[in-house]
């Protein structure tokens, strides 16, 4: 190492902060590098060498060329490719062409005048690239002169100027708080900034007061922004640790909320719930994730402040969505999902919401935020939530946040003799018909079944309003679940990956296999069934269901049927 890189004496893990004059004159070296916890894969050290670069399931090759002058080509590529989080297959790597192929490629962009597109200069960006920039430093700087290295300070110079500036037009919620954590990593990783960290402290602090809700969930209600969250919050308490700094009260307290709501929304295969925007996460990047969780405890059954509750019984796991929508200012990712659930039986997932891909979002954001994307009562084909539609209005607003959806959602649980009974409503039809939604779920103590209701009705005081009154459930089936109709028309097999079978039945209506979409996988969209029940409130306003663990082979399914029995709902 070189004796400018060896300035880099410490190693912790990156955080988050606001802060005003980050880089004076006198801020004339880096003196720590923080951690990055996100996976790293050396193979692609080689391609990047190469000259191709795929991101978000595109690939452009170079010949010859520096990647910062081609045409992206998409929004996804091009946020992947100045965010800089490639650098880390680089260092994963650890040879001296993968160190200078690393510094050649920072040096290209530092001289290179694309940082000046829009992209590249958007908040989360800027603040992923500034982290990028800082972690990898070791990377960048080993073997390197003391000419580059200025170039390289310069360079953090501009990138952070940028940030602050791009402070003044940045949307609310993850990003605001990932332009706090990148600005804080930068003061404690640059000499001379004892006034930038606690200023940024002070911001960074205020911040997550505000955006992490008493019991641990983020304000837009989306598990995946704890996902995005901790992965710098962690590395960042680290950092504050090795530079001998105490860490904020309010940094150690929201990681010490945040980490038992992540446990909350997960599977038993690892995976976390789909709700809000959530896309799929890598199972390995979780597991580091809560490698971090010292209590290690069972989950916590209700999170009423974020709006969740949680049911487990033996191995089976039932999540739902308890909550009104998040302000409109943190809604943009937000889903029409009022009272739709999850379940998984051990490592199999089973009943599912259809998520959102982690790339290409736009292509289905319409559907993934609807109601019918989510397994719940959708009522005269229409959304519980209405967001913006015009396009003018969502350039202004940085997207499409929530106009108006349910104002009142109500949730009890207890327990019952024979399991625990959940009881939820939510007020989303009113204001067009006049109607609400109640969702009555009652989980066996032994885990082996799940009796469900749902029903519309009047809204106190009013009468069902328009013409429409027919009402849809809807359980979309993860794709490994194999589903198959029950010869009377009034149920569904379901084979599941480790041949367990599980009998879904509504004893009054008939049911319907249909075609739905699995969005968060990592290999990209997939296709899989959805269980329907079409009903009519005029003839029946409620419709009883049941989901219970069979001791029947997949090959004889109706082998159960004579000894049904009906739905021991306590109404």
């Amino acid at each position: 190492m070189g004796r400018f890189a060896r300035n880099l004496v410490a190693r912790a893990s990156g955080g988050s902060v606001a802060l005003s004059r980050v880089l004076p004159g006198r801020a004339d070296r880096l003196i720590i590098a923080p951690h990055d916890l996100r996976t790293a894969d050396a193979t692609r050290a080689a391609e990047i060498y190469a000259g191709r670069f795929v991101f978000a399931g595109k690939i452009v090759t170079c010949h010859g060329r520096s990647i910062f002058d081609l045409e992206p080509p998409s929004e996804d590529w091009e946020v992947s490719l100045l965010g800089f989080g490639w650098l880390r297959h680089l260092r994963a790597a650890d040879t001296a062409l993968t160190r200078a192929n690393a510094r050649a490629l920072v040096d290209d962009w530092i001289s290179n005048q694309s940082w000046k597109r829009p992209i590249g200069r958007r908040a989360d960006v800027l603040s992923r690239r500034l982290i990028s920039l800082l972690s990898q430093a070791p990377l960048v700087l080993s073997d390197t002169d003391g000419k580059f290295y200025r170039r390289y300070l310069r360079g953090l110079t501009r990138e952070i100027r940028q940030l602050r500036h791009a402070m003044l037009d940045m949307p609310d919620g993850v990003p605001r708080l990932q332009v706090m954590i990148a600005l804080c990593y930068a003061s404690l990783c640059l000499a001379n900034q004892a006034r930038q960290i606690k200023n940024a402290s002070k911001r960074l602090s205020d911040e997550l007061q505000r955006q992490i809700l008493p019991d641990g969930g983020h304000v837009s209600r989306n598990p995946g922004a704890l996902i995005e969250l901790l992965i710098d919050l962690l590395p960042l308490r680290q950092t504050f640790a090795a530079r001998n700094i105490p860490p904020p009260p309010a940094l150690l307290n929201a990681i010490d909320r945040m980490m038992p709501m992540l446990r909350f929304f997960r599977h038993g295969d690892g995976s976390t719930a789909l709700f809000n925007g959530m896309s799929g996460t890598p199972s390995d990047l979780l597991a580091t994730l809560l490698a971090y969780d010292d209590t290690h405890g069972t989950p916590m059954a209700s999170m009423p402040h974020t709006g969740f509750q949680r049911l487990d019984a033996a191995t089976t796991t039932l999540i739902m969505d308890t909550g009104a929508p998040p302000p409109a200012s943190v809604s943009h990712e937000a889903h029409a999902g009022g009272l739709s659930f999850e379940l998984s039986s051990g490592q199999s997932r089973i009943i599912i919401n259809c998520g959102m891909p982690s790339t290409g979002r736009d292509n289905w954001r319409s559907f993934a935020r609807s109601t019918a994307a989510h397994s719940t009562l959708t009522y005269h084909d229409t959304s519980s939530c209405q967001f913006v539609e015009m396009s003018a209005m969502k350039r202004f607003l940085h997207g499409a946040p929530v106009t108006r959806g349910p104002a009142h959602v109500e949730s009890t649980r207890e327990t019952v003799a024979n399991g625990v009974l959940l009881t939820t409503s939510h007020d989303g039809y009113v204001p067009r018909f006049g109607v609400v939604h109640r969702r009555v779920v009652l989980l066996a103590h032994d885990g082996s079944r799940i009796d469900g209701e749902d029903s519309v009705s009047p809204a106190a005081g009013s009468r069902i309003k328009g013409t429409g009154t027919d009402y849809a459930l809807r359980f979309h089936l993860h794709p490994s679940v194999k589903a198959s109709r029950l010869s009377d028309a009034r149920g569904v097999m379901l084979v599941l990956p480790n041949r367990d079978v599980w009998i879904f039945e509504a004893f009054d209506d008939k049911v319907d296999l249909e075609d739905s979409v699995f969005l968060a996988g990592t290999d990209g969209p997939r296709r899989t069934a959805q269980i329907v029940v079409r009903q009519d409130s005029r003839h029946a306003s409620s419709v009883r269901w049941s989901l219970v663990r069979s001791a029947t082979s997949p090959a004889a399914p109706n082998a159960r049927r004579n000894g049904r029995r009906e739905p021991e709902l306590p109404l």
